[in-house]
């Protein structure tokens, strides 16, 4: 499309022609698709993350003035977007059933229903989950974890070897296991 079949379109489109909003969802959505996937938030679908950009851009016609190409507003818009997910992302990780592996959704379900030990075969399903449990931690969190469960240090080490002092290294701990716990959980009402 050249910048005055854009320009026609728009002016068309901020009068509610669908067929101008349809010309310039069909101009707009390979920009939209390649820019969400070079900034696709860890959780989010890309097709998700495209179909909010389209609606927030078609929703907001009016306020394009113009000043500067079509596709460069359209492209501020997709990443302020895209950098909108990944913060709220950070803010509340969230691990659902459906990120497991095949493996790792079996191993939930059994520890779901019987308190019997793993055998060997499930052992690597069992450490991606914990993986995947300790990386919706803060990073802090995640490293107290780590040294206290899985290297198997005492608070005295954690807090030398940290710089915190002991109290810090029990509440940071008592926190992260609660978070564990709730992701966890909700891991768990997601087993059918």
């Amino acid at each position: 499309m050249t910048d005055a079949e854009v320009s026609a379109c728009l002016a068309r489109g901020r009068d509610g022609d669908e067929g101008a909003i349809l010309e310039l969802f069909h101009y707009m959505y390979p920009h939209i698709t390649k820019l969400v996937r070079a900034n696709l938030p860890a959780k989010e679908s890309s097709e998700d993350l495209v179909q909010q950009v389209c609606i927030k851009v078609i929703n907001h016609l009016h306020q394009f003035s113009g000043k500067v190409p079509f596709l460069h507003w359209v492209s501020r818009i997709t990443v302020n977007t895209c950098l909108n997910q990944i913060r709220y992302e950070k803010h509340r990780p969230e691990i659902r059933l459906g990120d497991l592996s095949e493996e790792e959704a079996n191993l939930v379900e059994q520890l779901a229903t019987s308190p019997v030990e793993i055998d060997s075969s499930e052992k690597v399903a069992a450490k991606e989950l914990v993986d995947k449990l300790l990386s919706s931690l803060r990073p802090a969190d995640r490293l107290l974890m780590k040294l206290m469960y899985l290297e198997g240090h005492n608070i005295e080490e954690i807090s030398s070897l940290t710089g915190w002092n002991i109290a810090l290294v029990k509440v940071r701990a008592f926190r992260a296991r609660v978070q564990l716990r709730k992701r966890y959980a909700l891991l768990m009402k997601e087993t059918p």
